[in-house]
């Protein structure tokens, strides 16, 4: 790919953009809370041969411009998918597939409806429109639950990330998956990672579900701690066009934990 606006360098930079593969169809691939773009090697590997990839770092996240981030700016999670928007423009991106891993799922969805045409098809991995429980909505976490959880990233946040990181990756056999989201957890500066987590935790998106018209595919884990199932059979039922897809895979990252199930459904979505 070739760059030569001034402002998609910036961009470069800003969100730590990076392209591989080839092929005539576009997949961007967009990371979830803690995480970073290399949580989706698995999937580039597997994809890198018949399509562009692009991937990227939200700002306060993996190898972002942290200078960029203000909780001003960042204080809903339209910032970033006018971020994701921008960055499909001045890239001259078009008709793409997006695969969104958690709150990365709901970017996509905003993005989707700021620019229509710049996504063609739309993957949400472990995504969830509203974490709070609700009269008729059960979402996973009560109010208790999640000032619980701001109040130990407040406290020791390094220490918080290590006994969370088990928690959400699950696969407790196998505690190097872990460690290895620790270690992302880690690279968050706490500040940012304590005002990041109280916008999405905080957040209610289940009113733009009916808005989105991009064909989408919902893959849940089977057992997932901060996404429960029925969440994924809600966003299917208000969501047009979309297919709900429940994997045998356990914890919240079942793209590093399960990549092969994640990849197949991923190329089984896109071959139809």
């Amino acid at each position: 790919m070739q760059i030569a606006s001034p402002i998609a360098n910036q961009l470069i930079k800003r969100n730590n953009i990076n392209w591989q593969g080839s092929g005539d169809r576009t997949l961007i691939f967009a990371h979830g809370f803690g995480s970073d773009q290399t949580a989706w090697r698995h999937q580039v590997a597997a994809f890198k041969s018949q399509y562009h990839i692009i991937l990227f770092d939200h700002v306060g996240a993996g190898k972002s411009d942290f200078s960029a981030y203000s909780p001003n700016r960042y204080s809903s999670l339209y910032s970033y998918a006018e971020d994701l928007v921008e960055l499909c423009y001045e890239l001259k991106l078009r008709d793409c597939i997006l695969v969104g891993h958690s709150v990365s799922g709901m970017i996509s969805l905003l993005a989707a409806l700021l620019a229509p045409t710049l996504f063609n098809r739309l993957i949400f991995v472990g995504a969830s429109p509203r974490y709070l429980d609700d009269v008729g909505y059960v979402g996973g976490f009560s109010q208790s639950d999640l000032d619980a959880l701001y109040a130990g990233m407040k406290s020791n946040y390094y220490a918080w990330a290590s006994g969370f990181a088990p928690l959400a990756m699950g696969n407790p056999e196998r505690p190097e998956l872990a460690v290895e989201f620790a270690k992302t957890l880690s690279l968050i500066r706490p500040d940012i990672a304590l005002a990041v987590a109280k916008v999405i935790f905080q957040s209610d998106h289940r009113a733009e579900l009916p808005r989105l018209r991009v064909p989408t595919l919902i893959l849940q884990s089977n057992e997932d701690i901060a996404v429960p199932l029925a969440v994924g059979k809600y966003m299917a039922e208000q969501i047009p066009n979309s297919h709900l897809i429940n994997i045998p895979a356990r914890g919240h990252l079942p793209h590093l934990s399960a990549p092969d199930v994640v990849t197949n459904a991923i190329a089984t979505y896109l071959a139809n």
